[in-house]
């Protein structure tokens, strides 16, 4: 099956005390990305570039810390054939659709 390529995006931010939080993104349970990042008052545009087969996926951010608690805002699709089913799951459709 052919694959394509979409770039999932969607907002973070954090309350933490402590270190400066890390956070992992796993998509389907594969890690996909682990960041550490000193909030200072804004917040995160995550963009998670997707190239892979149409399909549902499983999207996750996990604290890598118990000090941090993230709360993801604005789900969109900024190229590609998909769509947000709900806020942890991503539908990627053909091309032609």
């Amino acid at each position: 099956m052919e694959t394509v390529f979409v770039k999932a995006v969607f907002d973070i931010d954090c309350k933490w005390a402590g270190q400066d939080p890390s956070y992992r993104v796993f998509v389907n349970d594969e890690l996909f990305t682990e960041r550490t990042w000193p909030w200072n008052g804004q917040y995160l545009e995550e963009i998670l570039q997707i190239q892979a087969c149409p399909g549902q996926y499983h999207i996750q951010l996990k604290p890598v810390h118990s000090h941090s608690k993230f709360t993801v805002t604005n789900h969109r699709i900024e190229h590609g054939p998909a769509h947000w089913i709900d806020n942890e799951h991503l539908e990627i459709t053909h091309e032609s659709q």
